[in-house]
């Protein structure tokens, strides 16, 4: 449901996020008995970050649905040298290329056959279920606090779980973009570490 490379960006930033909130109660841990309650307010602005991180994404993708539809009707009342520049924008460098006109131009009758496209974008089942599966994405590290009574119990898996979330994303970039998984899995351990450190001694 979710485009890879796009949703590891995002869940790369609501893992920062997470792990700036549990080193903060680490700290803050030693010598506070209000560290309860800095928990749930972590918790809650976790849940908040997930769905806000979910509406985000529905809004980016009515927004290249509204694009597709424009581009669809733009390249239907356009000529045919318009049309196939119009069509070379929405498609891949290594498809746009001059000696692809003459591929092109079946294409384009093939398009300007299909019915009227609907009037406004609307998003379907597999966006929905795709912003669900962000906000779960995002939410997950903070779980351990849910099930783990011990708050320094609770905050020593859910770094763990973070790092493990780092480590996915770092394979999964490396995986489509046809890199060593492996690599930039570790690689993107110590670089979302080192964003972590960055944003919270700036106050992040």
């Amino acid at each position: 449901m979710l485009a890879p490379i796009d949703r590891v960006i995002e869940v790369l930033a609501g893992v920062i996020m997470v792990l700036t909130f549990t080193n903060a109660l680490s700290v803050s841990h030693a010598g506070k008995p209000d560290v309860r309650a800095m928990l749930i307010g972590s918790l809650g602005c976790n849940l908040a970050w997930g769905i806000i991180d979910g509406i985000m994404y529905l809004m980016n993708c009515l927004a290249a649905r509204g694009h597709k539809l424009d581009a669809f009707r733009a390249l239907c009342a356009a000529n045919d040298p318009e049309a196939q520049r119009i069509l070379k924008a929405e498609l891949p460098e290594e498809l746009a290329g001059e000696g692809w006109s003459v591929e092109l131009a079946p294409i384009i009758r093939r398009l300007r056959e299909l019915p009227e496209p609907p009037a406004r974008p609307r998003l379907g089942l597999d966006e929905w279920l795709g912003a669900l599966g962000v906000f779960g994405l995002v939410f997950s590290s903070t779980l351990p606090f849910l099930l783990v009574s011990n708050t320094t119990f609770a905050l020593r898996i859910s770094n763990l779980v973070a790092v493990g979330l780092l480590f996915l994303t770092g394979y999964l970039f490396g995986w489509h973009t046809g890199h060593n998984p492996w690599r930039w899995g570790i690689a993107m351990v110590f670089i979302g570490c080192l964003l972590t450190a960055v944003a919270f001694y700036l106050g992040g």
